[in-house]
């Protein structure tokens, strides 16, 4: 009886399910998709590039003045231009999605 139960549940709620009409399409406006997606990457890349030259700048710097330091100087300095450019990466990854 338990199982009759379920299934005619199940049943009736699929029906109520496909018997709703068409989604309402909206029209998006400028300022949603495409355009969002590709300001917030241009913006994205224009600070990866500005925080990525500073990196490299500082760690030149760095090297410059203790020249015995170059060799972790320049993997501390991988490490954070791999984290800088993995924002841009998450930022494009979102653009997709709002595509």
């Amino acid at each position: 009886m338990k199982k009759f139960l379920t299934t005619a549940f199940l049943f009736t709620l699929a029906a109520v399910a496909f018997a709703q009409g068409a989604p309402v399409v909206v029209q998006k406006s400028l300022f949603e998709g495409q355009f969002v997606a590709h300001l917030s990457l241009a913006i994205a890349a224009a600070g990866c590039g500005l925080a990525q030259g500073k990196a490299v700048v500082a760690a030149c710097e760095g090297v410059a003045r203790n020249p015995q330091a170059a060799g972790n100087i320049r993997t501390t300095m991988i490490i954070g231009l791999a984290l800088i450019e993995a924002l841009v990466i998450y930022v494009l990854v979102a653009a997709f999605a709002i595509k």
